[in-house]
């Protein structure tokens, strides 16, 4: 692919994964626009690329702001949402207004706008706490919070455009995702970042739960490769749905053995009663990305760990 010929809109480009994402389209010369309100995404993450890329400030959550965006784009990275089971359980409405409102409104304004294809930022929550292993996309899903509901019923709605009104989409469901850039300050941080920026400052990091819950975490690197097949990928995608991951899992208290032997510390977590509408265990079944966009492995956990541990030291006001 000519990537200079490709015009991209990036919603959510503040945030991590967007952000990340926007980067390794300017690095490959496509022309980027960003739509991206600020309610969780930060403008210091574009600060070094405003001369790069078109920046449109407002919302998913407005048809005409949708509209606008979409006008003119080749393609769609969907990632504009708000990213948290905790919110989610906190605040259903507004995180079905970014989720589910959000995503209806890009695909119309894509749509309307004849883009060729959205790759839509699904999500694991989707599986819900189902004991079979790996988690494969023929599986029922089976939502346990609202924003993993949402993001199925965002998957939902992409198959529904492509079999009703013919716009290509795929969606893909990333598990657990982390690197650069990732806020370890909120409440709702993801726990890679929080465990790494406390461990660096030779803190405890807190566990809800016995810490034998285990993740298919997965480095940033992964999920950009992944996004570039599904725009590269010559082949209607029609709605499919496919897992973005390493296909192996680390309990939370693994991972704090492995921050400790990178860090040199021996740092014992706190433990707290678990949280509501956390899965236990997820593992995802890579191979149908594998067949249908090429997907593969770029970065494995421990190389990502360590990157991270790296980034996070050289960036302490992060």
């Amino acid at each position: 692919m000519d990537w200079k010929q490709i015009s991209v809109l990036v919603t959510g480009g503040a945030g991590f994964i967007g952000n990340n994402l926007v980067r390794a389209l300017l690095d490959r010369g496509a022309r980027v626009r960003v739509l991206d309100d600020f309610s969780t995404g930060r403008r210091s993450n574009l600060e070094d690329m405003l001369d790069r890329i078109e920046l449109l400030e407002g919302s998913v959550s407005s048809g005409m702001d949708c509209a606008r965006a979409c006008a003119g784009m080749h393609f769609v990275l969907h990632e504009a949402a708000i990213p948290s089971v905790a919110r989610s359980v906190a605040d259903p409405a507004r995180s079905n207004a970014a989720n589910i409102d959000g995503a209806l409104n890009i695909l119309i304004a894509a749509r309307d706008a004849g883009v060729k294809r959205v790759v839509y930022a699904a999500s694991s929550s989707a599986y819900g706490d189902t004991p079979t292993l790996p988690k494969h996309e023929e599986m029922p899903p089976r939502p346990m919070s609202p924003y993993a509901l949402q993001k199925f019923a965002g998957e939902s709605y992409c198959r529904l455009f492509s079999s009703l009104y013919g716009l290509d989409t795929v969606g893909l469901r990333y598990f657990n995702i982390f690197g650069p850039r990732q806020d370890p300050k909120s409440e709702y941080s993801a726990v890679i970042p929080k465990f790494t920026t406390l461990m660096l400052n030779g803190q405890a990091p807190t566990i809800f739960g016995d810490g034998q819950q285990s993740r298919d975490f997965t480095h940033i690197d992964n999920v950009i490769f992944a996004n570039l097949q599904a725009i590269a990928c010559a082949d209607r995608l029609n709605g499919e749905v496919m897992n973005i991951a390493c296909g192996e899992r680390y309990s939370l208290i693994d991972l704090v053995n492995i921050l400790n032997q990178i860090l040199g510390t021996r740092i014992e977590p706190r433990f707290a009663p678990g949280r509501p509408g956390d899965v236990k265990h997820s593992l995802a079944d890579i191979s149908k990305a594998k067949r249908l966009i090429g997907y593969e492995v770029k970065t494995p956990f421990r190389e990502g760990i360590r990157q991270a541990v790296e980034w996070y030291r050289s960036h302490p006001s992060a």
